[in-house]
């Protein structure tokens, strides 16, 4: 609290909306063919320019779909079917959870970054990253319930 703002009550309000961003961002990102998928078999698969003739998980369409879509109808439905916006940081803390949680499973479709592959026993960086923010956002959600 800074000057009697209650910064979780933003923060709230602001995870709410997010995944209306993230949705619009991972468009973006299948349209300029950008952070495309491993190859795959699938009917579904896309064959993105400049990533040869081999067609290719659509993970941006994934990511939309999990991170964008779901994350943003969950928080929405806890914070006020679950009345959960009254309850200071509790919503953020979803956020953090459930977007960790999405982003983990949909990096096992992405192809990873190429300047680092993969780091510790075939996780990439997204995905340490993600297992990360979900310890940090489960001992949180513990110390404020």
């Amino acid at each position: 609290r800074i000057r009697k703002i209650y910064t979780f009550i933003y923060l709230d309000i602001i995870s709410c909306v997010t995944p209306i961003g993230l949705f619009l961002g991972r468009i973006a990102n299948f349209i300029n063919g950008e952070l495309y998928g491993k190859t795959t078999d699938l009917p579904w698969g896309v064959i993105f320019p400049n990533t040869g003739t081999f067609a290719r998980h659509p993970s941006q369409i994934y990511e939309a779909i999990s991170e964008g879509l779901l994350l943003f109808i969950i928080l929405n439905f806890l914070a006020f079917r679950r009345k959960l916006i009254f309850k200071q940081g509790l919503i953020s803390i979803y956020f953090l959870f459930f977007y960790s949680v999405f982003r983990f499973f949909s990096e096992t479709f992405r192809e990873p970054d190429e300047q680092l592959g993969y780091l510790i026993y075939f996780l990439t960086m997204g995905q340490l990253l993600s297992l990360i923010m979900i310890l940090f956002g489960v001992v949180i959600y513990y110390k404020i319930k």
